[in-house]
């Protein structure tokens, strides 16, 4: 097993991939081992980049005026996570990424990814049904938040 079959199965899930489509995406991959409780994102920073976890997990959390934090989103193996309005528009970062445990991750620049799609559609195809994906969760949680109780919910 190489070090980049995990990801690349994740997207095969969705896109068929050739050696050559493989290649170019390991290409713009960038390997990092993180400490627990290291931050990958923070806010009043861009997010130039969506983190895959091979190995150890992940909360994005925003704090409140009042000094609250609000968890997003874990992400485990084999799951992605950004803060994806950042990453997205190129804009500050609102929310805190941070590892729960020393953690193993493949991280992909946001000027990389556009690149790949604008040279390869199977990437710009597997990029959109990520985000649509993504979209469709984050509706049926604000759904779920405005029509369920919090114990409801967990």
């Amino acid at each position: 097993m190489t070090e980049y079959e995990p990801i690349l199965n994740n997207i095969k899930k969705y896109v068929e991939l050739d050696d050559k489509d493989e290649k170019q995406f390991v290409s713009i991959i960038r390997k990092s081992r993180i400490r627990k409780r290291q931050f990958i994102v923070q806010p009043g920073y861009v997010c130039s980049h969506q983190t895959y976890v091979v190995k150890g997990a992940f909360r994005s959390y925003f704090v409140n005026d009042e000094g609250i934090d609000h968890t997003i989103q874990f992400a485990i193996e084999d799951w992605f996570i950004s803060d994806f309005n950042s990453y997205i528009t190129q804009t500050p970062a609102s929310l805190f990424i941070e590892a729960l445990e020393d953690s193993l991750i493949h991280q992909i620049e946001y000027n990389q990814v556009e690149n790949l799609c604008s040279i390869n559609q199977k990437f710009e195809h597997f990029f959109r049904i990520v985000a649509q994906k993504s979209f469709a969760f984050a509706q049926r949680r604000v759904l779920s938040n405005l029509n369920k109780t919090a114990e409801e919910r967990y």
